[in-house]
């Protein structure tokens, strides 16, 4: 591993056991209702079922792994994944009486799975955040049986998702002109949508001694309720990219933006709800 990409990996490992963390599981609620479509498609492309033994990388407050234990019981059983201690407190009271699953707090990029290799990786949001992907992905390969898939969600780009984007140019128009930005140093950086260019990433599984992989997109419409825009702005403003651009700025030019996205959001109310346009990519990869 590079000291570029170390680097990247420990902010990562730093900021999901911080505030990062914190926020999510804060969430955790919230968020699985809102991508309960993007879970259900991605148990589709993946196909877990009965006997099979999963692991489900980066699996957050355990809402994907109570998913895979279920699809793949009585006998089969499935390994939590998660670098964040404080997410993985929340995955272990919800599974606490779930027998077939295992939470193991740990790294992608150095852990190695006990006994019997596995039938399938899962994941959903978790493999955008690796420091070092080509590492990660190879070593979890190691965890697969020969032939087995590693089935996994990231987003597509920013401005292939309305959902978080009407927020984020809304918020970038209350704001004050900044000075211009430096060329970025590292456009490999890890965050939400660092995996939205497919063709890298099948480099990086190939790169990474995967043989064969594909991608496809899957488009479905995130709801937040639409009785209070105000109040669902407030939430858009501490997500993703949005959240990354307010986290540093004076409370006045927060709630300048806030008001912007409640501007933005309002005219979509339909009905209890605001409907938003998403999409994301499934990728799947053989061993």
């Amino acid at each position: 591993m590079t000291d570029q990409a170390a680097e990247r990996h420990a902010r990562q490992v730093q900021a999901w056991n911080g505030p990062m963390g914190e926020q999510w599981a804060a969430s955790e609620a919230r968020t699985e209702r809102g991508l309960a479509p993007v879970l259900a498609a991605l148990m589709d492309w993946a196909a877990p079922s009965p006997g099979m033994r999963v692991v489900d990388v980066g699996c957050g407050a355990g809402g994907t792994t109570l998913a895979l234990a279920n699809a793949v019981a009585p006998q089969g059983h499935v390994t939590g994944l998660d670098v964040s201690a404080v997410i993985l407190e929340a995955a272990r009271a919800r599974l606490a009486e779930t027998p077939n699953v295992t939470l193991t707090l740990a790294d992608a990029l150095s852990w190695r799975l006990e006994g019997a290799p596995a039938d399938l990786l899962f994941s959903r949001f978790g493999v955008m955040f690796f420091g070092d992907p080509v590492g990660a992905f190879a070593n979890l390969r190691r965890s697969l049986k020969p032939g087995g898939r590693f089935a996994f969600a990231a987003w597509a780009p920013l401005a292939e998702n309305p959902w978080m984007d009407i927020p984020y140019q809304a918020a970038l128009s209350a704001l004050p002109p900044p000075a211009p930005p430096p060329p970025p140093s590292d456009p490999f950086e890890p965050g939400q949508f660092a995996f939205g260019n497919p063709g890298r990433v099948l480099r990086l599984l190939h790169d990474a001694g995967y043989p064969a992989a594909r991608v496809r997109p899957f488009d479905f419409t995130m709801r937040f309720p639409g009785d209070d825009p105000a109040r669902t702005a407030a939430g858009l403003a501490n997500m993703g990219q949005t959240g990354r651009l307010m986290r540093d700025q004076p409370e006045a030019a927060r709630a300048w933006a806030a008001e912007a996205i409640t501007r933005a959001i309002t005219p979509l109310v339909q009905g209890e709800w605001i409907t938003l346009p998403a999409r994301v990519l499934l990728f799947d990869a053989r061993s």
